[in-house]
């Protein structure tokens, strides 16, 4: 006959329980999904759930978007073919993505941009020249974020990485 446990240890036991159950949890996460070419649609948004943005590509093409903006630093990307199947998917807020896409960028106008990066984190104002400032934060272990310039016309002229103003802090010594 097992001796009685007592009353004492079962919060304690479940507490562990569930300190596991969330630490591996958080491993899923880091990792993201599990993404694959051949799902369905439905099977992707089992997955990721409802897409917070969705773009009509070429070829009959639906690009699906999952922002995690504007603190999140990942936007997941599912392009449905006509056929109902993923054809591409990708986490697009990586640095190697984001150098690639400032190759193609110039010209680029906004549509295209919000097709290939999500919606921005932050837009800002360029001043007395017009355009804008867009900006990215990203999986980087240094405080940047990614920034692409548009101009008055709606055209990207350039994009890069630049210091994130949350990391900005005013270290200047103070005398009182």
């Amino acid at each position: 006959m097992k001796p009685a446990m007592k009353p004492a240890l079962k919060p304690i036991r479940l507490g562990w329980f569930a300190l596991l159950a969330a630490l591996l949890g958080g491993c899923v996460l880091l990792e993201g999904p599990k993404l694959s070419v051949g799902q369905t649609e439905a099977e992707v948004i089992a997955q990721l759930g409802a897409p917070t943005d969705r773009y009509a590509m070429a070829a009959g093409v639906q690009r699906l978007q999952w922002v995690t903006g504007p603190f999140g630093r990942h936007t997941w990307m599912v392009d449905i073919g006509a056929d109902g199947r993923s054809v591409w998917s990708a986490q697009v807020l990586t640095r190697a993505y984001l150098f690639a896409f400032a190759a193609r960028a110039p010209g680029m106008d906004i549509p295209q941009l919000l097709r290939e990066l999500g919606r921005p984190a932050e837009q800002r104002p360029n001043g007395w020249g017009g355009g804008q400032t867009w900006s990215w934060r990203y999986v980087t272990y240094d405080c940047l974020w990614w920034q692409v310039s548009i101009d008055k016309d709606g055209k990207v002229t350039g994009a890069g990485e630049g210091i994130d103003p949350l990391c900005d802090v005013d270290d200047t010594p103070r005398l009182f």
